[in-house]
């Protein structure tokens, strides 16, 4: 039987390092950053926006590396440079018109708490800080930036009854 807390979610919204990144920074000798992505979670975002649910993105730091990979996956809400995510999160759900227990929030460490707990469904990467294992509804099997988005998109579409019509695509 679905979580009823799972049921409504709608919204997915992210962190980036130590999220959808292994939380290394990459910089050379010009300056230049440089970040990884994992493929895999490209798909399970690319099918949670297919199956007709959002993405945001909410990062204290900025980049093109980011601009460029959200372009690329389609998520259209990308906040970078925020200091306070707590009312970034409440912006993004007004403007969207979603009440936050429609949101579930995957963080890694201590800014992205205030997120988390507003939340209706908290999701942890496995090698996230304790503090924030501890508000988490839910915590990836894989760490962040090997698949922890993956992890929990999969998660959430099978408490919806939807990962059937995602493996359906590839059948």
């Amino acid at each position: 039987m679905a979580d009823p807390a799972t049921e409504a979610i709608e919204l997915l919204v992210l962190d980036v390092d130590g999220v959808l990144t292994d939380g290394l920074i990459h910089i050379d000798a010009h300056g230049v950053e440089t970040k990884t992505y994992h493929t895999r979670d490209g798909f399970a975002l690319r099918a949670w926006l297919k199956l007709g649910y959002d993405v945001a993105i909410i990062t204290g730091r900025s980049g093109m590396s980011l601009q460029h990979r959200a372009d690329e996956l389609g998520i259209r809400h990308v906040h970078q440079s925020v200091t306070d995510k707590r009312r970034a999160f409440g912006d993004l759900l007004r403007s969207l018109g979603i009440v936050a227990s429609h949101a579930a929030v995957i963080g890694d460490d201590l800014p992205d708490l205030p997120m988390m707990r507003l939340s209706g469904y908290p999701i942890a990467v496995a090698d996230a800080a304790p503090e924030v294992r501890a508000v988490a509804e839910y915590v990836t099997a894989a760490p962040g930036g090997r698949g922890a988005v993956r992890d929990a998109v999969e998660h959430l579409l099978r408490e919806h009854n939807r990962w059937e019509d995602v493996t359906a695509m590839y059948r």
